[in-house]
């Protein structure tokens, strides 16, 4: 937006711009200053190195904060924000909330994790030690500033501020933004849309993105904007697993599965459990090895109404076959196993 400071809303972009992590956006009015999303860097050394940096605006002037969804990328930075001085709402999704809420202390261990390590370096270098971006009381403490919104209900998050929150069809819990912003000399407020990431179609946990028409301006996430994703239906996707997960029983070997530990790894669960059930591929053990995940799955079976495949999740969930490693020694056990089964692990 080009508009004159003082008597027009401002938008400014500080993150996620050039690059796809980082999302930030300030909109600045003569009455508010409010961020969409807060996002923790992501990538390259040079890109990470940006989190330690000052943020640039004062956080204490930031009057609430509205967020997307839990993914890092979009609420990683918040506890930092919050340890710097800002204190107004954080306003999302219930079910962000409950992800944020194992999402940021588990981002708060990895920092502090990669710090302990990085200080034993420093230290046979003779170099000064680093702390870490933030820890995990700062992620606790963070948490205590959520406020959950619903979908398709107006609020007023700031003076002259309203935002509703549209389903985004991208993770639990995740949607686009808008907000709608009194602005002198116009008779009608101002709408802006913030896409968040946008979920494709067919997807497995979700219903297809929606969102409003006839805003004013349209800020859109484009990570994949410059290809063409293939259009696989829920039903082929599985088909293409479960022509993996025969290969391996073939092979009387483990089928090992890197995941994300957050939604990726739940629908993989629901269509494991849909290929056994059917008898399309032998019945194995399935473990999830991964403390995120594990916490995770208790969440979107927390949420299991608020999802497409809700029964479905419920029952992969509780199915005999499944297993959560909960300790070390119990995730060591897994190469004691001979014979087929299934790991999906982070």
């Amino acid at each position: 937006m080009n508009a004159s400071r003082g008597t027009d809303p401002v938008l400014r972009f500080h993150g996620a711009a050039h690059g796809v992590t980082g999302s930030c956006y300030e909109i600045e009015t003569p009455r508010a200053r409010i961020l969409v999303d807060c996002g923790l860097f992501q990538g390259s050394k040079s890109e990470r190195a940006l989190n330690y940096g000052a943020f640039p605006f004062p956080p204490e002037a930031i009057d609430a904060v509205v967020l997307t969804h839990a993914h890092i990328d979009h609420s990683g930075l918040l506890p930092k924000l919050v340890t710097q001085g800002f204190a107004g709402p954080i306003y999302t999704t219930r079910a962000t909330i409950d992800l944020c809420s194992v999402m940021l202390p588990d981002a708060a261990h990895i920092q502090e994790m990669e710090v302990e390590q990085l200080n034993r370096r420093n230290a046979q270098r003779g170099r000064p030690p680093v702390e870490p971006i933030y820890r995990q009381q700062d992620a606790a403490a963070c948490m205590t500033l959520f406020r959950a919104l619903e979908y398709a209900a107006w609020t007023t998050v700031a003076q002259g501020v309203r935002a509703r929150f549209w389903n985004a069809g991208h993770l639990l819990g995740s949607a686009s933004v808008e907000l709608e912003i009194d602005v002198e000399r116009q008779n009608m407020p101002m709408r802006i849309l913030f896409s968040g990431d946008i979920g494709p179609g067919h997807k497995l946990l979700h219903t297809d993105p929606e969102g409003p028409a006839g805003v004013d301006y349209l800020i859109c996430e484009s990570t994949y904007g410059d290809r063409d994703r293939p259009d696989v239906a829920p039903e082929q996707r599985r088909s293409m697993l479960g022509d993996v997960v025969r290969s391996a029983a073939e092979a009387s070997g483990p089928l090992i599965v890197p995941s994300f530990a957050v939604e990726r790894t739940q629908e993989l669960l629901v269509d494991l459990h849909l290929l056994m059930k059917a008898g399309e591929v032998p019945t194995a053990p399935i473990f999830v090895d991964s403390p995120l995940a594990t916490r995770a799955s208790t969440i979107f079976e927390r949420h299991a109404d608020d999802i497409e495949q809700g029964d479905g999740l419920r029952q992969a969930l509780s199915s005999p076959q499944l297993r959560f490693t909960e300790t070390i020694e119990q995730s060591k056990a897994i190469n004691r196993l001979r014979g087929f089964f299934v790991v999906i692990a982070a």
